[in-house]
């Protein structure tokens, strides 16, 4: 099977094709068309960079070198060095509609100031060795929504109280009619006034896990990080919602390796608060029953939780829209989930990945990282 040319490789021969007066006019033009690429690339605000199949840099624009601090001498330097929170060996070796997933990819650079970058991975479609990086600094736009965030929880309290109100009516209700049945046990049968004690403290924990995803919503607290266990935390979630998942119909099928799994840095109760938006959204999906299925894995620095459902799945607009504070395609939903997701997988240092088709399901994907690595580029001065 003939080796693909890359560009240079057909540049050469076509060149070479050519006779003297006629090749220097032909470097001459590719001069000036050059010269005036670069500038139209350093005029640019994103940073731009091309990356061949060894994560060398073979160009960058103004705006790279600035938002990276490149050094003059680039003949040593990685873009894993540059951007260490990456896994940059699985990205360069995925085909280009994965590359497309990454387009929402953030990381966070504490050097040469501390920046939000929001990354573009664009495959070279005529020679697969290369690639180009498109840098977008989002430090602002990112500052900027959590403001209009703060402005609009005000607006928004009131149309959560009405949620809430609605949420918390049934366990009320409920543990009304049981405490006064019970205020006449000579009217109760053996053992049922344990099973009714049993369904007023279900329904405490109701009440408990509504107000806490309310107060998660507009109150974020700042997050205790201790060594966690994501096995355990996930099943102490499943138990939590397992009447929940029982009248809904939906079966929850967990993959586990048979060697334990180290432990990640984290808050307990924020990543509970985080799978339990998860699933939730999957149950909801899933409207007529089904299976959820979560698997973990290991990388060579990452641990990856992946909750997969066989739900209605989401349109390109959907997922578009998914990330946007109070927004939301369901009738009773708050539009609050998936911002509660986000923001508890940014303070952990995880990257959240969605992949979904209309009619197939959708799979959400967490990658921790391992001890508590911080993503920081080349060492200060």
């Amino acid at each position: 099977m003939p080796v693909k040319k890359n560009f240079l490789d057909r540049f050469i021969e076509r060149v070479e094709d050519v006779d003297a007066n006629s090749r220097q006019a032909y470097i001459l033009r590719l001069a000036r068309e050059r010269g005036f690429f670069e500038t139209v690339f350093n005029a640019v605000e994103e940073g731009i960079l091309v990356l061949d199949s060894q994560l060398r840099i073979r160009y960058f624009n103004r705006a790279a070198k600035d938002l990276l601090a490149l050094p003059d001498d680039m003949e040593n330097v990685r873009i894993s060095r540059l951007i260490p929170g990456m896994d940059w060996k699985r990205v360069m070796d995925q085909d280009a509609d994965a590359w497309a997933r990454l387009s929402r990819q953030e990381v966070e650079i504490t050097y040469p100031r501390q920046t939000f970058l929001q990354l573009y991975l664009v495959p070279h479609e005529q020679d697969a060795d290369l690639a180009t990086l498109i840098l977008r600094d989002v430090t602002e736009s990112r500052k900027r929504t959590l403001d209009d965030l703060e402005q609009q929880t005000a607006q928004a309290v009131s149309m959560l109280a009405a949620g809430v109100a609605h949420e918390i009516g049934n366990p009320l209700n409920s543990l009304y009619l049981n405490l006064q049945l019970l205020e006449k046990p000579e009217n109760l049968a053996p053992g049922e006034a344990a099973d009714m004690i049993r369904d007023c403290k279900h329904e405490v924990e109701r009440l408990d896990n509504i107000l806490a995803s309310f107060l998660a919503a507009i109150r974020p607290g700042k997050p205790q990080f201790e060594p966690v266990d994501l096995h355990q935390l996930v099943l102490e979630t499943i138990t939590f919602m397992h009447r929940e998942l029982e009248s809904r119909r939906i079966s929850v099928n967990c993959r586990w390796p048979e060697k334990p799994l180290p432990r990640v840095n984290g808050d307990p109760q924020q990543l509970k608060q985080a799978f339990f938006n998860i699933i939730k959204n999957a149950l909801q999906a899933m409207t007529a029953g089904g299976e959820l299925q979560i698997s973990a894995c290991m990388e060579e620095e990452h641990q990856v939780l992946a909750f997969a459902d066989k739900g209605q799945g989401m349109t390109k607009e959907q997922l578009g829209d998914m990330f946007t504070p109070f927004k939301t395609s369901k009738a009773t939903g708050n539009g609050l989930g998936m911002m509660i997701i986000q923001r508890v997988c940014r303070e952990h240092g995880a990257e959240f990945g969605v992949d979904s088709k209309p009619e197939e399901g959708t799979t959400v994907s967490i990658r921790f990282p391992l001890g508590r690595r911080r993503i920081r580029v080349l060492p200060p001065g």
